[in-house]
């Protein structure tokens, strides 16, 4: 081939090139270097195809996710896996939700942790026996105490209509044989909602899933009393930043991959809008 053939043919390499970029955020998360690093950070019961088409789904569930810098969003993902929780409003265990961060201009993706994964995480420490939380409705038989003989009874009615949500609790009991539980008020859970950011928005767990929102508080607040994983520890800590607004700073766990490929992204399609 002569030499002015080969630099003819340079504008279609480069094409070429430029049509192997990612489109979507799909395309990006099927790139071999990101699905590279969702395999090193997926346990064993999580594999790298399973996890994307989680992320997939929660993309098409929540459309506002594809406005979120992709690198925050894939970073969310990869901080879920190495907890060992799928971001699945089906599953309860971890939720993926977009968060303006006013101090970078623009949107972020960060993971709230849902009741079924602080109990996940919570059985994995090794340290409980079980953890269980529960919600009192009006019509049921609640009563309980504190002090030096803490002591708590619930009995559930038994009618279809058990009135409205009035408590939750939680009660761990721990491997040595102690027990402790938490009791927070329908007033105390709705305060807590109205200070957190991920509760303002028609898409978040606590419009959709409110019991469920209610009783992973009162576990929270129960960790605070448990001997507790390095691994938990993290999972609030990451948690009580995205509640209060801060950024997660997901993509801090990423390294070698263009995600810049993604800045003009159409928020209906997911797809590039120039290029």
């Amino acid at each position: 081939m002569s030499q002015q053939e080969s630099i003819a043919m340079n504008p279609l390499e480069k094409k070429e090139q430029k049509s192997d970029k990612p489109k979507t955020l799909k395309d990006l998360l099927a790139q071999a270097n990101v699905q590279s690093q969702i395999a090193k950070a997926v346990p064993k019961h999580i594999t790298p195809d399973r996890l994307a088409r989680v992320a997939m789904t929660e993309l098409n569930r929540v459309p506002a996710l594809r406005e979120c810098d992709p690198a925050s969003f894939i970073g969310a993902v990869l901080q879920c896996a190495q907890l060992g929780l799928e971001p699945s409003l089906g599953l309860g265990q971890a939720y993926l939700l977009p968060f303006k961060n006013k101090n970078k201009g623009i949107t972020e993706c960060q993971f709230i942790i849902g009741y079924r994964g602080m109990i996940d995480l919570a059985r994995r420490s090794g340290q409980m026996v079980s953890l269980s939380a529960y919600a009192v409705y009006e019509y049921d038989e609640f009563d309980y105490e504190l002090g030096l003989h803490p002591n708590l009874t619930h009995k559930p009615s038994q009618e279809a209509d058990r009135g409205k949500l009035t408590f939750v609790y939680a009660v761990a009991n721990l491997k040595d044989g102690g027990v402790q539980f938490e009791v927070m008020s329908r007033a105390q859970i709705d305060a807590i909602r109205a200070q957190s950011k991920a509760g303002k928005t028609d898409y978040s767990p606590w419009a959709t899933h409110y019991e469920e929102m209610a009783k992973k508080t009162v576990i929270r607040r129960l960790f605070k009393y448990l001997p507790v994983s390095v691994e938990m520890s993290k999972a609030v800590g990451y948690d009580e930043l995205a509640e209060a607004g801060v950024s997660q700073q997901n993509e801090s766990i990423l390294d070698d991959v263009d995600y810049n490929v993604l800045e003009n992204v159409d928020t209906e399609t997911g797809e590039v809008v120039n290029g």
